[in-house]
């Protein structure tokens, strides 16, 4: 062998060192740029962005404790926001994930327990009074469409406003009443389905509950 060869060869051993740090401190950059940008994300609840983000840097670094918590601070509100569409299922699921970045998080914990209680009380009240879940829709939608009527009047004050028509005032007047009419209609409508959910009987005017509320502790 030449001592040109093994000058070559010592020259490219020396260099090989410098190579692998620098290889390190790169995947360090991109590690943290990452978790910068999930952190960004989150900031502004960009869940999926965030997420993307987060698993990136998991990827290059599965045991970075920052982008760990990072992600598992996103599954948290995914299972939020399922729990408050009442997907406990993808909820659940949710917090499974979150699970494996921060195991004895507490919030996870709490989470996990209130949406399993949810879970449970849903299947006694719907087991009581199946037609519970068509009820509180209608409801939901009926209260909804009572911001359409409160628009409407609200419409006609403004045309008063510049017309200074007396009969803007009057139908005003006509249209709060078939709005008082619809609230008070929705409020008993509500009193009884609050009655069906604890009891699963209609409260009677005049009369003594049919039973009184139900446990929602689950059956032995």
């Amino acid at each position: 062998m030449t001592l040109r060869t093994l000058a070559f060869m010592a020259a490219f051993a020396a260099a090989a060192v410098p190579l692998g740090g620098c290889s390190g401190s790169l995947s360090s950059f991109i590690v943290n740029t990452r978790s910068h940008q999930g952190d960004v994300a989150l900031k502004s609840r960009n869940l999926v962005d965030a997420s993307i983000a987060y698993r990136l840097a998991l990827r290059l670094s599965p045991d970075d404790a920052h982008a760990r918590e990072g992600l598992a601070d996103v599954q948290l509100q995914v299972a939020a926001q399922d729990y408050s569409l009442s997907k406990f299922d993808a909820a659940l699921a949710a917090l499974a994930i979150a699970a494996k970045y921060q195991p004895d998080s507490v919030r996870l914990a709490q989470l996990r327990t209130e949406i399993e209680q949810a879970r449970i009380k849903r299947a006694i009240v719907l087991s009581n009074y199946p037609i519970n879940g068509e009820t509180g829709l209608a409801l939901r939608r009926a209260y909804a469409a009572l911001r359409k009527e409160s628009n409407a009047i609200v419409a006609t004050l403004q045309r008063f406003d510049y017309t200074y028509d007396s009969n803007e005032l009057v139908k005003a007047i006509r249209a709060s009443n078939r709005f008082n009419a619809e609230v008070a209609r929705l409020t008993t409508r509500l009193v009884n389905y609050r009655q069906l959910v604890e009891s699963g009987a209609p409260e009677r005017p005049g009369e003594v509950p049919l039973a009184p509320a139900a446990s929602l502790l689950p059956l032995p």
